[in-house]
Formats: C-alpha cells, structure tokens, sequence
C-alpha cells in the first residue's frame, strides 16, 4: 500500500504528531510537510515540502501535475485542507481522510489527540533518532518562540545562566536576534547538536519539543499555552509555570531527573 501523510504546521505541531503520523506506516510512505520540518521526517520512503509539491495551489489553481501525483496514493491521510471547502472539492475523487490539524479542548495532550484521529495507541512519546553524538557538559538555552507573549525575558534567561554551575551554550534561529548564538539551517543538524549537551532551558517552543525528542533533560516555561496539552511529552521534561521557580530547577540537570514524572 502506498500511503501519503500530509501534515502542516509548525516545529511543535509536527513533533507532537510524529507517534501518530509513524503508526500509519505502510510499505511506503511519503510524507509532505513544511518546508522546516522535512529533516525532522526519519521513518519515511521519502519527505517533501508542501509548496515545493504544488498542494498549496490546489483548488485555485490545481497544478496537473500535483493532481496525478496524488492520484499515485492508495490512501492519504491529511491535516491540510480540512476546512477548506475548495481544496476538498478538488481532491473529492483521491483517497483523501481529513483531520482537523489542533486539538479542539483541553482533555487530551497533543499527542493522544493525534493518536485517536490514527487509531495509534494513546502515551506515546516523540522520539527523533540523531545516531552517536559527542557529548559536552554544557547547557543549551533558546530563549525565544513563536509568539513573544511566550517568551520569560531574556535579561531573566541571562541571570539564570550567570547562575548555572556548568557552561552555557546559547541558541536561536535564523531570524531570532541573539548575539553568539549557534545557529543551524537544517532542524537534524540542530537535534544532533542538543543531544550532544548535559541539558537544555528554554520557552514553550518548537524547540523546547525538539530538546525532548532527542532525549535531553529540559526544563520548559509555560507562560501562555495550556501545558496539559502542549507540553513536550517525555518524562525527563519539567514544566514551570511560574517564573521565580526555573531556577530552583538547574540542580535537577546534575542528579539524572531523580523522582521524574511524565507532565
């Protein structure tokens, strides 16, 4: 069976969703996602971006040449389109499943909500294989987001690694000003880096996913999002919430998360 995953959405969005989009599996299976997000795709035949295959004019201007290669698919199971009437009218005759792309309340974690649209078991865990990396007693810390009304201050950040016991090792993105920063244009070559490191700070962020998906110990602020829902899933994660407690947290990279529990 020849099986298309179509998934849009952000760093954080695709990662919660990676347990379910690996249950559906097949002899093969393409997967078609932001352009950013391709790298992070390990256990398909073969990863596209969503523009560079044309979907994204599907239904105004149905490029012919998308419309065969979807034609290609015995299934294809899609977070795109799901409330746009014109698109769904396009694709009405492929072997389209559509699923709505959040979640749609508070009573399930990203990744159980994505699990029961798949039929995948619920409690799985994202997980991005980065092969043998070489370790380095260092803290990594990503100070930013996609929303600045997530993000503790930076002069916060900065107080809190004056005050850590080990070497601070800063991070940001292309467009995310933060002098000495280490940067990387390939999402792979960044989980190869963080899971490299003794742990890693930083906001309710892709990023912060990321951190966890290689297995690295992280302490994640929530200020905004519903944490229940959006938090990163493994049990060697910490959440906080309230701003004056994340430093009561940096002893915890140097005893192996004793006591850690899955928030």
């Amino acid at each position: 069976m020849k099986t298309l995953l179509i998934r849009p959405g952000a760093i954080g969005d695709c990662i919660v969703s990676l347990p379910a989009l690996e249950f559906l599996r097949t002899e093969y299976t393409e997967v078609w996602v932001r352009s950013v997000n391709r790298p992070l795709i390990r256990f398909a035949e073969r990863v596209d971006s969503i523009a560079a295959t044309g979907l994204d004019l599907v239904g105004i201007q149905t490029p012919q040449r998308t419309m065969e290669r979807l034609a290609q698919f015995d299934r294809i199971i899609s977070w795109y389109g799901t409330s746009h009437e014109e698109f769904r009218r396009a694709v009405c005759e492929l072997p389209f499943t559509f699923h709505p792309p959040l979640p749609q309340d508070n009573s399930l974690h990203a990744c159980d909500f994505y699990a029961v649209q798949t039929g995948a078991p619920k409690g799985l865990t994202p997980r991005i294989p980065v092969g043998a990396v070489a370790k380095r007693d260092a803290i990594v810390i990503h100070p930013f987001s996609g929303s600045p009304r997530k993000n503790w201050p930076l002069a916060r950040f900065r107080e809190l690694a004056a005050a850590l016991p080990w070497p601070v090792e800063w991070t940001a993105g292309p467009e995310e000003a933060l002098d000495g920063a280490t940067r990387f244009d390939d999402l792979l070559d960044l989980a190869r880096w963080l899971a490299g490191a003794r742990g890693y700070i930083g906001n309710d962020s892709g990023i912060s996913h990321l951190a966890a998906a290689v297995g690295l110990p992280v302490v994640a602020l929530f200020r905004e999002s519903n944490s229940a829902v959006w938090s990163p899933r493994p049990s060697h994660v910490r959440l906080v919430n309230d701003e004056t407690a994340i430093s009561a947290l940096f002893p915890l990279f140097g005893h192996g998360w004793p006591g850690a529990k899955e928030d």
